[in-house]
């Protein structure tokens, strides 16, 4: 019988959070111009932002405060990203335009 030690590839800490995040001005007038909250969350396709209403926030995400409005940012794509990009919405824009939604 074999034994794993699973402790040693499930329990991995997330570390190498950057201390600084830079957001695209693209991406905080459009929230600006939305007057909602996001979530940049993580997708097949890499990370996407994303209403609230699409992808829950999460106790552990990052909140990053764009005027009266708040992007929560997953502690998973922290460890990864450096700057927040305009190419993060561009999924949820084309599935507005798909479904002829003129909210976004």
């Amino acid at each position: 019988m074999i034994k794993l030690k699973y402790a040693e590839y499930c329990l991995v800490p997330m570390i190498d959070i950057p201390c600084e995040i830079k957001i695209e001005n693209e991406v905080k007038d459009f929230i600006l111009k939305s007057k909602k909250d996001y979530r940049l969350c993580t997708t097949c396709g890499g990370p996407a932002i994303v209403p609230v209403e699409m992808s829950v926030p999460k106790d552990s995400d990052i909140k990053m405060k764009i005027g009266n409005n708040t992007l929560h940012v997953s502690r998973v794509q922290m460890r990864y990203i450096r700057q927040v990009e305009m190419r993060m919405l561009r999924g949820y824009l084309n599935y507005c335009k798909r479904h002829g939604l003129e909210e976004c």
